[in-house]
């Protein structure tokens, strides 16, 4: 919106310049680029087919849609995890998020549209995005699929707020995938300390470990 204020500025002294002919088009040109500054850029899924696991986040935030890359909050413990847990050979930040995929993690969330917090999405939100976080699991087929929040859980499976879920490996499976439910890694989620935080992502790392031996 800054950006859009300074456009908008800006056209207003070249139009004080120039009072001719050129008003008409050089008006169409700055409302063209007016719009275009706010458009809704959504940040891209990383899958491919077979992946070892599928990890799901609630949304973008903020910082995530400026950047364009996942996980690009700086108290985001979510690269951290992955080193740690040896889900990644070294320290990833938020610009190697395409990379994972060569490693056989996904990238997705259930909900597209970025916000400042989760508190301002809607049912419709979830509602769209559920349908379409199920249709990406049977297409892609991973071998696991990790829900990185009990939020996130919850809302995919529509599931009342007095519902205890816990984090871990769970028994059922989902569109054939494995199913894990990992700590939120959010900044934010002061219900774990990133050691028990880690416990969990070290479950899910040793699992795919194992069957890749």
């Amino acid at each position: 919106m800054a950006f859009s204020i300074s456009l908008v500025a800006q056209w207003r002294r070249e139009l004080n310049e120039d009072y001719t002919f050129s008003f008409l088009i050089k008006s169409f040109i700055w409302v063209l680029r007016v719009v275009q500054s706010k458009v809704l850029v959504v940040l891209p899924d990383y899958l491919t087919s077979g992946l070892d696991v599928m990890l799901v986040g609630i949304n973008p935030g903020l910082r995530s849609d400026e950047v364009g890359h996942h996980f690009a909050g700086s108290s985001n413990r979510f690269w951290k995890l992955l080193e740690a847990s040896g889900l990644t050979p070294e320290l990833y930040r938020y610009e190697d998020d395409s990379r994972l995929v060569k490693l056989g993690v996904g990238l997705t969330n259930i909900v597209s549209r970025p916000s400042r917090s989760v508190r301002e999405l809607t049912q419709a939100d979830y509602k769209t995005g559920r349908s379409a976080l199920r249709g990406k699991i049977r297409s892609y087929r991973p071998r696991s699929v990790a829900f990185l929040g009990v939020t996130v859980y919850r809302e995919f499976e529509a599931l009342g707020s007095n519902t205890a879920i816990s984090c871990g490996r769970y028994t059922e499976k989902l569109e054939g995938a494995v199913l894990f439910v990992l700590p939120n890694p959010s900044g934010r989620n002061a219900h774990y300390s990133f050691a028990e935080m880690l416990f969990h992502w070290n479950t899910l790392a040793r699992w795919i470990e194992k069957i890749k031996k």
